[in-house]
């Protein structure tokens, strides 16, 4: 076989998604909102990317769009193989649901309900056994450190326990990409610090992950860096760990300035 063409084959099949040409155009009222201008991206399996930018940049547009929440005014996105725009509107709440999980700066979570059944109820809506949800939804908490505290509610948690709670609900539906929305954004630097250990492990497990952020030193934790402005990739980097290096190396020089 062709070498070109084998390489050609590998890429294609270790890529997630693929964005091409996209574009996102709102109209509000008698004006056009040009919230995308064109993107082209492919992000592969087991990829950790942070999307940042300035506000109005595109980038909560461009994260609607890659968790299938938004579709584009025109591109194309594929995901897994699988051309989005050719889906039913059942087979995009299923990818929703099933295969991309969401954490977001707001947590999300329902307040009366105990911790245990806020991470089960993607599994509900998935229509998976009583039997089978269980150990699942225990694996899940188990893994983001909260296993003691599955009774709780979440006003009986701190913050950065109630982010921890939204996290293993992303994953408790073993999804194939975690989007995260600023996932440190309500959250003190420390505690900041420690949510964003958790996706570092979760990332070395074989997890991809997409995070919108604007603090430098959360970026710092993902391999690949996309700035986008007035709707483009303003560029598309490799951080310091991407090349090998630490991220907590930044932000200590950061805290020392």
């Amino acid at each position: 076989m062709d070498r070109n063409v084998s390489t050609a084959r590998e890429t294609e099949a270790s890529t997630t998604l693929s964005l091409r040409d996209v574009v996102k155009t709102y109209e509000m009222g008698a004006d056009r909102v040009h919230a995308l201008r064109g993107v082209s991206l492919d992000i592969a399996r087991n990829e950790y990317v942070a999307v940042m930018g300035p506000s109005g940049s595109g980038k909560s547009t461009l994260m609607n769009v890659i968790g299938c929440l938004d579709v584009p005014t025109s591109g194309t996105y594929s995901l897994e193989g699988q051309m989005v725009a050719e889906m039913s509107e059942y087979q995009l709440a299923d990818i929703r649901n099933r295969r991309i999980g969401f954490v977001f700066q707001t947590f999300n979570l329902i307040p009366r309900a105990s911790i245990f059944h806020n991470v089960e109820l993607p599994l509900i809506y998935a229509g998976v056994s009583k039997t089978e949800r269980r150990p699942r939804v225990e694996r899940a908490i188990e893994r983001v450190g909260l296993a003691d505290r599955v009774k709780h509610k979440p006003n009986e948690l701190s913050g950065g326990q109630r982010q921890r709670v939204a996290i293993a609900r992303a994953l408790v539906g073993n999804p194939s990409i975690i989007l995260a929305d600023e996932p440190t954004g309500n959250l003190d630097s420390k505690t900041g610090d420690e949510i964003m250990a958790v996706l570092d492990e979760l990332h070395a497990a074989g997890q991809t992950i997409i995070l919108v952020t604007h603090e430098d030193y959360i970026a710092e934790h993902a391999l690949r860096v996309i700035r986008l402005r007035d709707g483009m990739i303003e560029s598309d980097t490799r951080t310091q760990r991407g090349n090998g290096g630490s991220p907590q190396a930044r932000h200590e020089r950061a805290a020392g300035e």
